[in-house]
């Protein structure tokens, strides 16, 4: 690697907590506590909220539309599957919102999905995805689109998709790692092409920790191109939940002559327990030896979360 330093370059953070963080056990949310959530997201400095999923229930689309219309400093995010019901759900929802709102669609690409959920062929998949991504246009300038399982999805194949929905007007293309199986050289190649084959639209990672790489996954992608990252406050979210907010802010922040990444969202969220930066508990220590060590930061360069 050349000694001298990259050129930084911003870095986008979708937070999903309000949606993907919920799908955690035990972390379902009433409109009044999501709501909270949203304003402290807000005060965080994460550039998007995804809010919900306003068909799944009236309550979820009043939790998006109360969001929507109080957060004014944030972009707010629906999700909706690829499907013309979800979507003007997810539009009526955001209407009256404080700032231009983004409609997140998603449909699964990979071999697998197509076949045993939803059935269609690959040219379905490609004609569903932009007539979809079209609709969403109709509504918001700003329309992201999501390749469900999209790491695993043979590659001349997901780039066909890619141009498709970038072709019907989605800025932001997501390529998740939906099942957690990837490996950090896996997602920084697979980004790597994308952004280099498909030029002039934004790329985005999602992460699941089911092997425990969602953070070093994400930073591959951010490596490799990508320029949005969605995560969740402590990581929370289904199965083994999704890459950590403050853990991947930190990572920025401590590595970033490595990186050259910055991001305007703070790595001090409410911390849990134990766990990496910025935990309470990963910075204390009993043994004398390391005691005496812990006052020096020439010793102990990651920051403790009362200096980040």
């Amino acid at each position: 690697m050349s000694n001298e330093e990259p050129a930084t370059s911003r870095v986008t953070v979708f937070d999903t907590t309000l949606r993907d963080g919920e799908q955690s056990p035990g972390c379902s949310m009433h409109p009044a506590e999501k709501l909270r959530l949203a304003r402290q997201l807000e005060r965080l400095g994460v550039d998007i909220i995804e809010a919900g999923f306003p068909i799944a229930s009236p309550g979820e689309f009043e939790s998006v539309r109360t969001i929507g219309r109080e957060i004014g400093s944030t972009t707010v995010a629906a999700l909706c599957r690829a499907k013309e019901a979800d979507i003007t759900a997810a539009g009526r929802a955001l209407e009256g919102a404080a700032r231009t709102p983004r409609l997140h669609v998603f449909l699964a690409t990979s071999a697998i999905h197509l076949k045993y959920k939803l059935n269609i062929s690959a040219r379905e998949c490609v004609e569903q995805s932009a007539a979809a991504v079209r609709l969403a246009r109709s509504i918001t300038p700003d329309v992201e689109f999501s390749a469900e399982d999209g790491c695993r999805t043979e590659y001349s194949f997901l780039r066909e998709v890619v141009e498709a929905v970038k072709e019907a007007g989605a800025s932001v293309v997501n390529v998740p790692d939906t099942v957690g199986y990837a490996l950090p050289e896996e997602v920084g190649t697979l980004m790597g092409r994308l952004v280099r084959d498909v030029p002039g639209v934004v790329f985005s990672c999602h992460c699941h920790n089911d092997l425990g790489l969602a953070v070093a996954n994400t930073l591959a992608a951010v490596r490799a191109g990508a320029r949005q990252v969605e995560v969740t406050i402590n990581g929370i979210g289904e199965r083994a939940g999704n890459t950590s907010l403050e853990e991947f802010v930190m990572a920025l922040r401590v590595r970033r002559e490595a990186l050259g990444m910055t991001t305007r969202a703070s790595s001090s969220p409410p911390s849990p327990v134990s766990g990496p930066s910025p935990t309470r508990r990963s910075w204390a220590a009993t043994r004398s030896r390391t005691r005496r060590a812990s006052t020096s930061t020439a010793c102990w360069p990651i920051p403790s979360p009362t200096r980040s």
